[in-house]
């Protein structure tokens, strides 16, 4: 994937340095929010970027009150919104990420590090579920979107 990325980047290297720095910024704005879309779906299907399914979660007690059960709830709902995972575009970069307290959830989720469920909780080793990542369909989109652009 490192050696696809590679190439892109030097085949697109070219065409970029011919625009202006305001075209460019539009252009990496754009293909900001398109990645963050992809990668919204992505993770909204629970899929890592090689195509392979998040691991579960741990099975827990899913009773709360007495008589009621609490429905299971997707991984990474909120995460995934426009709010936490945040997109840029600058003359010469494209960020797709996460800010605040919440980049340390989606580090520990994406690199399987140990963390604390809850305050005084124990420290219990999380699986790795690659959060952000490329896909051959996202060097793909990132590729159309200049092509595209510079066409217009």
């Amino acid at each position: 994937m490192t050696n696809k990325l590679e190439a892109l980047e030097t085949w697109a290297s070219g065409l970029l340095e011919q625009l202006q720095p305001g075209a460019r910024n539009k252009l990496a704005r754009s293909i900001a929010q398109d990645l963050r879309r992809s990668q919204q779906k992505r993770v909204q299907t629970q899929q890592n970027p090689d195509g392979s399914k998040f691991a579960p979660r741990k099975k827990r007690d899913l009773r709360g009150k007495q008589g009621r059960i609490r429905r299971k709830v997707e991984m990474f709902k909120k995460l995934r919104t426009a709010t936490y995972m945040k997109a840029r575009g600058a003359s010469n970069a494209v960020t797709v990420g996460f800010t605040g307290r919440i980049s340390r959830i989606a580090r520990v989720h994406q690199y399987g590090l140990k963390d604390r469920a809850q305050r005084n909780a124990p420290q219990v080793q999380y699986d790795q579920r690659e959060v952000l990542g490329f896909t051959d369909a996202d060097l793909d989109l990132i590729r159309d979107g200049l092509i595209d652009y510079l066409s217009v």
